[in-house]
């Protein structure tokens, strides 16, 4: 017969069991590991989220801006948008000619894709011929289209299955706390916008990127606006920080990034008055994902730069710098 004692001490060892499985089911990042990072995470929200904290943020000021190229999803090796153009560019080839032999098109038709992107003013061109001389619904139903059907060249995946699946269980706990939640990308505001809401659950009015100029036109006793070959706003370093003011019109309390790129984005969310937090993500996993950056003596790349001065300004700020090789269980929804 099991005496009292033993009884006591099998009902407690179930008690500790059964209240582990309910933390483990209440987990709001179960991709993320226990650490440091993931702490510093639901640290803040809780502070910000508590009635009576001193730190306590209303629900209207709870702001989270990410960007996106990197910090969403894979960016490597070349963003998604860039194959975006490379395709339009080999779709628009039979209209052009005179491409075969042209830079920076002749490269793309080539397969020479880092050619291609040697130089910003390369990149603008590329842009400018992929992306405009259509309305924007056109472009809209294009963008749908090709992101339907297009894969990674590393792992022949969607590009929409290359989202990173520790971000998603992030914003899905953000928006559950209360915040609304932003994409501020240096990509095309319009090449987002079709998709960000499947993909992140983020509706396009809360996209926030890159643009080209358009013009108000009437075809056939309908308004339409179409899209010209000229850059109207570069969403990228301290581009985003005044687009953050433009497009909402309040600081955000939160803000993710993964390069030099959006650097000012976080300076400009730290400013602000009350509590404040600001992550990297370190790309650092060249067995999952890809290790590059140059910083903690990374390989270096021309887009997507996570510099060694940015990682010792993350030290000296406060702001969180998230292993992907340490700090993530998983990377993508799709792995084992």
């Amino acid at each position: 017969m099991k005496t009292t004692h033993s009884l006591l001490a099998a009902a407690l060892l179930a008690a500790v069991a059964f209240t582990s499985t309910i933390a483990r089911a209440a987990d709001p990042l179960p991709s993320w590991n226990d650490g440091a990072a993931k702490k510093s995470i639901i640290t803040f929200v809780e502070k910000v989220t508590r009635a009576g904290s001193p730190d306590f943020v209303p629900i209207p000021e709870r702001i989270a801006t990410f960007d996106n190229d990197g910090t969403l999803w894979c960016e490597q090796p070349f963003p998604v948008q860039a194959f975006f153009v490379f395709d339009r560019v080999k779709t628009l080839a039979p209209q052009h000619p005179e491409w075969k032999t042209q830079e920076p098109f002749a490269s793309v038709l080539k397969g020479d894709y880092k050619n291609a992107l040697s130089s910003d003013r390369a990149i603008l061109e590329l842009f400018m011929a992929t992306h405009a001389g259509m309305t924007t619904d056109e472009f809209e139903k294009i963008v749908r289209d090709w992101i339907a059907t297009a894969k990674n060249p590393k792992t022949g995946r969607l590009f929409t299955e290359m989202t990173y699946q520790p971000m998603l269980e992030l914003l899905a706990y953000l928006r559950a706390n209360g915040f609304k939640t932003f994409i501020v990308s240096g990509g095309g505001i319009e090449f987002m916008r079709p998709w960000a809401d499947q993909v992140y659950g983020i509706p396009p009015e809360q996209v926030v990127g890159s643009s080209i100029t358009t013009k108000f036109e009437m075809r056939d006793g309908k308004a339409v606006l179409l899209r010209l070959p000229k850059l109207n706003f570069n969403d990228d370093k301290e581009g985003k920080a005044i687009a953050l003011n433009q497009h909402i019109g309040r600081r955000p309390i939160m803000a993710f990034g993964n390069s030099t790129g959006d650097k000012e984005m976080l300076e400009y969310a730290q400013g602000g008055s009350g509590a404040r937090f600001e992550l990297l993500v370190l790309h650092d996993d060249a067995a999952r994902e890809y290790a590059y950056g140059p910083a903690r003596g990374l390989p270096d790349v021309k887009l997507g730069a996570f510099t060694q001065p940015l990682y010792d300004q993350a030290k000296q700020f406060g702001w969180t710098v998230v292993s992907m090789k340490h700090d993530w269980k998983q990377i993508f929804a799709f792995e084992k």
